[in-house]
């Protein structure tokens, strides 16, 4: 039998995908790419255990804030807030795969960062609140788990400290961090889910909470 994509070269291996038997040449050049490859493939797994993050000098420069100084201090004071915010992009991204069967991309999710982080800097420079117009449904759902979890650990310092310092450009850096990570760790594929499964491994699909800074350890979410 020959390949259902090619339909020159001969079956090797089943793909999830289209639902039949393709040749390696099809699967290795059309993985991500015309492909909706689901993560539980065994060989998307097995490529990407051979893929290593994209240096920084192959991306894209401007589309990562270089203006913006993030340092290890700042990582490090800020665990719980990136945590926190790394939680939301999780649950934006199981929400959208819920809600329509539409899986969610790196493309998607890294764009609705973007996004974000450029309303964040202006609300900085200017303390004028902007929101860059988008019709894009998914990017808007990225945007109200991001916005509903900083309103909420603003409200849990309200709760444990007594007042609220988390500060907008604080917000920011932490939304330019996980920007960055994430056009380092996805493939770059039209199709790449990388990223969005890097995320989704650090939470289990059971309960998670915001707890406060004294019972959480050394993370602000608790699986």
């Amino acid at each position: 039998m020959n390949c259902a994509l090619c339909h020159e070269r001969k079956e090797k291996r089943f793909c999830p995908a289209v639902h039949g038997k393709i040749c390696a040449q099809c699967c290795g050049e059309q993985r991500e790419v015309t492909l909706d490859c689901p993560s539980d493939c065994r060989y998307l797994m097995q490529a990407r255990q051979h893929e290593k993050p994209r240096p920084s000098d192959s991306l894209d420069r401007e589309a990562m804030f270089p203006e913006i100084e993030i340092s290890e201090q700042f990582l490090y004071e800020h665990e719980y807030l990136i945590v926190g915010l790394s939680f939301a992009l999780f649950k934006s991204a199981r929400a959208e795969r819920s809600l329509d069967g539409h899986a969610l991309t790196d493309r998607d999710l890294l764009a609705a960062l973007d996004s974000l982080a450029r309303s964040y800097q202006t609300l900085v420079q200017s303390n004028l609140i902007y929101e860059q117009p988008t019709a894009n449904l998914a990017h808007q759902q990225i945007a109200r788990e991001v916005e509903a979890m900083v309103k909420e650990f603003r409200e849990t310092e309200q709760k444990h400290v007594g007042y609220s310092k988390l500060r907008d450009s604080e917000v920011l850096r932490a939304l330019v961090f996980l920007l960055r990570m994430g056009l380092a760790r996805t493939s770059g594929r039209p199709k790449s889910r990388a990223y969005i499964d890097f995320l989704s491994a650090q939470f289990p699909e059971s309960q998670s909470a915001i707890a406060a800074p004294e019972t959480s350890g050394s993370r602000l979410i608790i699986p």
